[in-house]
């Protein structure tokens, strides 16, 4: 239920950053930066886990390492927000349904870990994906292509630093990365009369702040799934997300599906049939050497 509830959240997203569509991405992810720093300080403080920060603040290599993981993450983040506000929830939905093909290619060139041969089948599908997309429309899908990647290397960054931090710690250090500039930014937007925060009323300024809270639970809730459940199960349920996108899109936002996007996207399906059933076997081979040894 909370892996459910995590990946639910997420596919909902288009719903809330739609509400703020009076503001610019780049001042939407300045609050988010800036107040999920403040939402993980409160968080730290109250349950305890400020010596935990401190710990990790110590360490000049994983902090680097998670204030690099909080630009990437940030990036992910305005290029989310700018495909919301501009109508294009579906090229969104799009990126992370080919985020777990992206992961493949990065474990492949980055990790040396081998692609077996269901998982090049489906890295050529996603290819043949993009390509039907991109010639199809006569524009490269580069929200969808942007998403992926930029999430893609931020799983690798979270994957070297493995469980050395907690979730509020690991967000709250990777908000500082940029949470400064955040602050000036949105500073200087206020001053010059740009700015939204102060500008349309509270129950605007409220939703803004609210953002630290939307991005923090649904990663308190994932840290709680992902620490009962197994691997191979958590990675089903993340399809919940693009698929809850994509309904939004289509079905609320009313975005255009011509025949040659339909078409990319069921390549892409197909493409992620192919993943799992090719993931679900190797785990059965390996579970019988696992058991007898």
């Amino acid at each position: 239920m909370a892996a459910a509830g995590a990946y639910g959240l997420w596919g909902f997203f288009p719903l809330y950053f739609h509400l703020l569509n009076r503001s610019g991405a780049l001042e939407i992810v300045a609050h988010r930066i800036f107040w999920s720093l403040v939402f993980c300080a409160i968080a730290i403080v109250l349950t305890g886990r400020w010596g935990e920060a401190r710990v990790v603040l110590g360490q000049r290599r994983l902090t680097f390492s998670l204030l690099g993981a909080g630009v990437l993450v940030s990036l992910n983040w305005l290029l989310y927000i700018y495909a919301v506000i501009a109508n294009q929830v579906v090229d969104a939905a799009l990126g992370y349904f080919i985020n777990p093909l992206v992961t493949v290619l990065i474990a492949m060139f980055f990790l040396g870990e081998r692609v077996s041969l269901g998982q090049g089948i489906a890295l050529l599908i996603g290819l043949a994906a993009v390509l039907t997309i991109s010639l199809g429309l006569a524009t490269v899908p580069w929200i969808g292509l942007g998403l992926a990647l930029t999430f893609g290397f931020y799983s690798l960054a979270k994957n070297r630093i493995g469980a050395q931090a907690s979730p509020f710690v690991g967000l709250g250090i990777e908000a500082l990365a940029l949470a400064p500039i955040s602050a000036i930014y949105i500073v200087s937007l206020e001053l010059t009369g740009q700015g939204t925060f102060t500008s349309i009323g509270w129950g605007y300024a409220l939703l803004l702040a609210v953002a630290g809270l939307v991005t923090a639970a649904p990663l308190l809730l994932f840290a709680i799934g992902a620490a009962r459940l197994p691997l191979i199960t958590l990675a089903f349920i993340q399809y919940l997300t693009p698929v809850l996108q994509f309904l939004v899109g289509v079905v609320i936002f009313r975005e255009a599906m011509p025949p040659v996007r339909w078409i990319g996207f069921g390549l892409v399906w197909l493409a992620l049939v192919v993943l799992s059933v090719d993931s679900v076997r190797r785990l059965r081979h390996r579970s019988p050497q696992t058991t007898s040894t």
